[in-house]
């Protein structure tokens, strides 16, 4: 895919989603990067649907970190892995509180020395908090990436850096949040709704779905 046709692929998903934003409820930095680290492996509506009364519990790193594991894992029994997830919030919460004053930071290095915290969810709070040009490349985004020709890669970090280095700078802020939705609701992974697309005819996906 040439850069015209990339500019022409962010213009339409632009056009078709003017104001793209995660599906994760959140009000600050530190309710967003909690979000993440339980999304990981679960779906935005299963974290939705937890975090509510976690958030009235413990909004802050100092009552997470209050609250402790045991105390964590009853709000998120539903999600997968909540054990895990509920050690790893309780010791992300206590290292914010100790070491970053009660802050999130906004440096990947930080970010990424947090427990449960990986490249991924560093880049979604970059991005999504901070407003920085980051893309976290999850299955939705690398399968659109690949699939579409846009930024082809044999790995996520390959797709990432070249999506960083291929997206036109004025689309890179939103690129995440439209690469993502884009391939949640229109490009599927077993049956992608290629009539409904409005990036078809730029797409390079050979074996497009005729009906939806």
């Amino acid at each position: 895919m040439n850069a015209e046709k990339r500019r022409q692929v962010f213009e339409r998903l632009r056009a078709a989603n003017p104001h793209p934003a995660t599906e994760l409820l959140y009000r600050t930095p530190f309710e967003l990067l909690v979000a993440v680290v339980l999304s990981a492996q679960a779906t935005d509506k299963s974290v939705n649907a937890a975090t509510p009364t976690l958030f009235a519990a413990a909004a802050t790193p100092q009552k997470m970190a209050a609250l402790g594991a045991a105390g964590i894992e009853p709000f998120i029994r539903s999600i997968g892995l909540y054990r895990t997830k509920a050690k790893n919030l309780a010791e992300l919460a206590r290292r914010l509180v100790t070491q970053h004053g009660g802050e999130v930071p906004a440096e990947r290095d930080a970010l990424e020395q947090l427990p449960g915290v990986g490249r991924k969810t560093a880049n979604v709070v970059l991005n999504t908090a901070y407003g920085q040009p980051a893309v976290a490349v999850d299955t939705h985004i690398f399968r659109v990436a690949n699939r579409t020709g846009l930024a082809p890669g044999k790995d996520p970090l390959t797709v990432e850096q070249k999506l960083l280095r291929l997206v036109p700078p004025e689309f890179l802020k939103d690129a995440h949040h439209l690469l993502i939705l884009h391939g949640r609701y229109v490009c599927l992974a077993r049956r992608p709704q290629c009539p409904a697309c409005p990036i078809r005819d730029l797409c390079d996906f050979r074996p497009k779905t005729r009906n939806v």
